[in-house]
């Protein structure tokens, strides 16, 4: 049974209405982790991707740290608190910003960005692995295994010197970050609030003549007026050939009428919380029936799948319902068409479990469980003329998927 969301939508905290308690947010994702640890037989966990950092710390990764593994980075150890090792000086500030971490806790890193410093890599390297060995022996987990979510060789030779046994982290904590509380669920309604606001926005907006970058910043400025809006990875415009295939992208191309438009608010991030939400719109004119017919077919292997989604239910049970990437586009391979009948989990990052795809669900399915938050977005067209998506976030209940976002969607959007 689809549900429709419902939600308080307040951005701010108050005193006279129950809206997400960000303590009982940072509490569950620290156990998260240390239980997804623990399963895992790990001793600690070495996180240094953001949206791991961020899940155990409740700290921000600033968007000019951002891929850039091993500028700052964070440390769990059985039986210990997190340990943050922050770039630079800024330690100082998170001491004064974030009180649920001991003071002693916050350190400074130990970088070789990415290679960017040549020979003193090795340097760097070396002081990045003794500081982290120093941890491991304090709470007496320097024998056991060490996920690591980033590894290079740099630090698989110096891992190999101090004698770290190191391991897969990233899956234990891909793991911790599928099953959302509450709190993280309600983040994810207001993120989805946001974005159908931002399409209205653009609807009201876009006008032919104007070019597919002017959209993509129209949409940036909504979004960053927005408080909690911390970053927006991308405002995805592909207006005529360029939506079919769809690459994805903008350009300075002028929109002319009876353009199709398709626009996805890419991982726009409200407390660190992403979306993904594609529209259709046909500017200037009445979409053709052909178009109309093709927007029928993406919206219908969108809602078949949706159908499928339940507690219990699989990956492979949701793929299946779509065509072969051959029966639809004549694709020799389902990795020719990645992505374009789709599903990806939604939480810290914007590629969460569940995954839904051809490529990957019908041998290797996953369980749908209440408390995951994904999307599932289809798309159809007609090589280098047009093409349309449609994208619906949802969170899991024990009653089903609840539909997130309410932009309409059920036809072409028109803009006259």
């Amino acid at each position: 049974m689809v549900q429709r969301t419902t939600s308080s939508f307040g951005l701010v905290g108050t005193d006279w209405q129950q809206r997400i308690n960000w303590d009982d947010v940072r509490k569950y994702r620290l156990e998260r982790a240390r239980q997804a640890m623990k399963e895992n037989g790990l001793g600690a966990i070495l996180a240094m991707y953001d949206e791991n950092v961020r899940y155990i710390t409740s700290t921000i990764t600033p968007g000019w740290c951002k891929l850039k593994p091993g500028l700052r980075y964070a440390l769990l150890c059985d039986g210990a608190e997190p340990v943050l090792f922050e770039q630079g000086d800024i330690g100082t500030q998170i001491n004064r910003h974030c009180p649920w971490l001991p003071v002693e806790n916050v350190r400074y890193a130990y970088s070789w960005i990415k290679g960017a410093v040549g020979p003193a890599g090795k340097q760097q390297v070396t002081k990045f692995t003794n500081a982290i060995k120093e941890e491991l022996i304090k709470y007496g987990v320097q024998n056991a295994p060490i996920g690591v979510d980033f590894v290079d060789i740099n630090m698989i030779t110096a891992f190999q010197e101090a004698g770290l046994n190191w391991t897969d982290g990233a899956g234990p904590m891909v793991s911790a970050r599928a099953i959302k509380c509450e709190g993280e669920l309600e983040a994810m309604r207001i993120v989805a609030a946001i974005c159908d606001g931002c399409h209205d926005a653009i609807s009201k907006f876009m006008r032919p003549g104007m070019q597919e970058h002017q959209i993509t910043a129209f949409a940036m400025n909504y979004l960053y007026n927005i408080p909690g809006v911390e970053d927006v990875e991308d405002i995805i415009v592909s207006s005529g050939p360029n939506s079919w295939p769809n690459w994805r992208n903008f350009s300075d191309r002028i929109i002319q009428p009876g353009d199709l438009v398709i626009i996805d608010m890419a991982a726009v991030t409200w407390n660190g919380y992403k979306s993904c939400q594609y529209r259709t719109y046909c500017v200037g004119k009445q979409p053709t029936a052909e178009q109309k017919e093709y927007y029928k077919i993406a919206y219908d292997w969108l809602y078949r799948a949706i159908d499928k989604v339940r507690p219990g239910a699989t990956t492979k049970e949701i793929a299946e319902v779509w065509p072969t990437a051959m029966e639809a586009w004549g694709y020799q391979e389902e990795d020719q068409a990645a992505a374009n009948l789709w599903g990806h989990g939604l939480g810290l990052a914007q590629y969460d479990t569940p995954v839904v795809s051809r490529i990957y669900s019908i041998e290797h399915p996953v369980e749908i469980q209440a408390g995951m938050s994904f999307a599932l977005e289809t798309q159809h067209g007609k090589p280098l003329q047009w093409g349309v998506r449609v994208e619906e976030m949802m969170i899991i209940t024990d009653k089903g998927p609840e539909i997130t976002t309410q932009f309409p969607i059920e036809e072409i959007t028109v803009i006259d």
